[in-house]
């Protein structure tokens, strides 16, 4: 366990603490991913009942693997897990990993929450981890987390076609974001300002 959580620290902010992702956490993400039932989403998989098991499964073997740093999501003033979120696709020797696999409750969405979990994360990325490169793919039809991520500083690099196969079998095109260890500094000014409104 303390091997574990040396290789992945805890991050910690003022409304949210990124917690390693632990067999433990799954009736919490359970109840937070059913704030709004998030399973049935299209543009996003997130993990239902039946799904739930598998999920941290599969996320706990890409910790083992070294490739993978899943993280719950924890609202410090309540102690209550509200989504979840993770480095992925880490590669050590490029220097480069993806920000991924983030969801949230309905009822913590646009409520800064996503703002500070990305801060946490970009610093961990940036500045500890020494990265020249963050990025980021979501699906082509999810206005929502475009916006999103266009609202932390990403730039839009472009449309990777047929990128992934969701759960109900559509070809997913996927649209690629970045941020580069040059755009870092401003970028973190900027969440720093949001965060202080």
């Amino acid at each position: 366990m303390g091997g574990v959580q040396s290789r992945q620290p805890a991050l910690v902010g003022d409304i949210v603490e990124l917690s390693p992702l632990q067999p433990e956490h799954s009736a919490a993400l359970l109840s937070a991913a059913a704030d709004g039932e998030l399973w049935n989403l299209k543009a996003t998989v997130v993990p239902g009942p039946d799904a739930i098991d598998d999920y941290i499964a599969n996320a706990l073997a890409g910790r083992q693997a070294g490739t993978v740093m899943p993280y719950a999501i924890v609202l410090r003033a309540t102690g209550l897990i509200c989504g979840s979120t993770r480095f992925w696709k880490i590669d050590r020797a490029n220097r480069k990993l993806e920000i991924g696999h983030t969801w949230l409750g309905s009822s913590v969405q646009r409520s800064g929450v996503n703002t500070e979990a990305k801060y946490l994360l970009l610093i961990q990325a940036f500045e500890v981890m020494n990265c020249v490169r963050v990025q980021f793919t979501t699906d082509e039809l999810n206005d929502a987390s475009r916006a999103a991520i266009l609202r932390i500083g990403a730039k839009q690099e472009g449309i990777v076609r047929n990128e992934r196969i969701m759960p109900d079998g559509r070809k997913r095109n996927s649209v690629r974001f970045s941020i580069i260890d040059s755009e870092w500094p401003d970028v973190k000014a900027m969440l720093r300002q949001k965060m202080r409104r």
